[in-house]
């Protein structure tokens, strides 16, 4: 099993990223430019137990995800869990923490790649792309709070 983190501050409220990350329509929003996310599940309303598909398109090939809303929290925490994606076992928690006059944001993501062995050679480039990902997602995130882009 693999371990993902990165951190970020942004100057927000609890109540506001939590419900920003509510909002499925944000994926989208925070998802880089070399990857297409479409929502299939319209009006979806994460709540625990709920299950949100995904078709997820990155050098032309197309996957489907489906996501089960693990556990959710208000405002602090949202756990999510892959039931169906390309890897072996995903779950994402997405930490929120008051600091001050700012919020931690934590993205806390545990994987593992199918293939056993073969995944275990590969895992770097895996890594390198969920670093690059989040790394993404965090800055469009911490941008779109702060009120620097819609």
């Amino acid at each position: 099993m693999q371990i993902y983190t990165r951190t970020i501050y942004i100057d927000t409220t609890l109540d506001d990223i939590f419900d920003f990350h509510l909002d499925t329509n944000n994926l989208v929003k925070i998802t880089p430019p070399n990857i297409k996310v479409k929502l299939l599940n319209e009006n979806f309303i994460p709540k625990e137990g709920s299950i949100m598909n995904i078709k997820v398109t990155k050098n032309f090939i197309s996957l489907n995800w489906s996501v089960k809303i693990k556990k959710l929290e208000r405002p602090k925490i949202l756990i999510d869990i892959a039931e169906k994606s390309i890897f072996k076992y995903w779950e994402h928690q997405h930490i929120f923490e008051e600091r001050g006059n700012r919020i931690l944001l934590k993205d806390v993501v545990r994987y593992e790649v199918p293939f056993g062995f073969l995944g275990k050679l590969v895992n770097y480039f895996i890594y390198r792309d969920i670093d690059n990902m989040f790394k993404y997602r965090q800055d469009i995130t911490k941008k779109i709070l702060e009120g620097k882009i819609q």
